[in-house]
C-alpha cells in the first residue's frame, strides 16, 4: 500500500534490457533504504516493483513485459529521474489516499502548462477508464496523489501546485508522453456494481410496462 505522496525523485543509474523485461537500477538515498530489504515493495512512477537486489545505494528492480506494455516505464533510460516511493507503514499518515501501485492504463498528456505559481497537466484516458474519473475524485498518476480539476468526455485536467511540481518527475514530462494511471480502487467497486445493477434491473422495468 501507498499514500501517493512521493517521498524523492531518484536516477535511473542503469537499465538493461533482457528477452523477458528489463532490470532496473536506481540510486536510493540513506532515507529511503532504512530497513529496506530484497523482496520489498516500492512504487516507482506508479508502478509497484519489487527489489531484487542491493549494492550500496543502488537498489534494482525488474519490470516483466506485460508490465512494460501496460506502463509507462519502458520510456525510461539510464539517467532519468523516477518517482519513489516505499510502502507506508499502517502506522504512518496518509497525506494522499491508499493506491496499490497497479497501473489501470496510461494516459496520453495532451498539454502541460508550468507557470510560477504551479502547473497545469491535461491527458486523455482510454474511454473504457473514462468512467471511473470524476471532478474532485482521487488519482494517481505516475504515482502521484491528485485531485482532478475539470473533466471533458475523456479528457481530465489536474493543477499542480509548485511544491508536488518540485517534489516529482512531472516538468520532465512533455505533450504525447505516456503517463501512468490508477484509478481510485473505491470508485471503480462503486461505478461496476451500479452498472451491474441497472443492467439486470432495467430490463425487468422495460418487461413490467410491455
Amino acid at each position: 500500500m501507498y499514500t501517493g505522496i512521493v517521498q524523492a525523485v531518484r536516477p535511473l543509474v542503469a537499465v538493461e534490457v533482457y528477452p523477458g523485461g528489463r532490470t532496473f537500477t536506481i540510486e536510493f538515498t540513506p532515507e529511503l533504504l532504512t530497513d529496506l530489504k530484497i523482496g520489498a515493495s516500492v512504487n516507482v512512477e506508479g508502478v509497484c516493483l519489487s527489489v531484487t537486489g542491493m549494492e550500496g545505494q543502488k537498489v534494482t528492480f525488474d519490470a516483466m513485459n506485460a508490465t512494460l506494455e501496460r506502463t509507462n516505464l519502458r520510456r525510461f533510460s539510464e539517467g532519468d529521474g523516477v518517482n519513489v516511493e516505499r510502502s507506508a507503514k499502517m502506522t504512518d499518515e496518509n497525506g494522499g489516499h491508499v493506491i496499490a501501485g497497479h497501473i489501470a492504463t496510461t494516459a496520453v498528456l495532451e498539454e502541460v502548462h508550468i507557470a510560477d505559481d504551479g502547473a497545469l497537466i491535461r491527458f486523455r484516458v482510454p474511454e473504457d477508464w473514462a468512467k471511473y474519473i470524476f471532478p474532485r475524485g482521487y488519482l494517481a498518476v505516475n504515482g502521484c496523489s491528485l485531485t482532478v480539476a475539470e473533466v471533458e468526455d475523456n479528457l481530465f485536467t489536474i493543477n499542480l501546485i509548485p511544491e508536488t511540481l518540485r517534489q516529482t518527475t512531472f516538468s520532465h514530462y512533455a505533450a504525447g508522453d505516456p503517463i501512468n494511471i490508477e484509478v481510485d480502487h473505491q470508485t471503480m467497486v462503486l461505478v461496476d456494481v451500479i452498472e451491474r445493477t441497472v443492467s439486470r434491473v432495467l430490463p425487468g422495468l422495460v418487461h413490467a410496462r410491455d
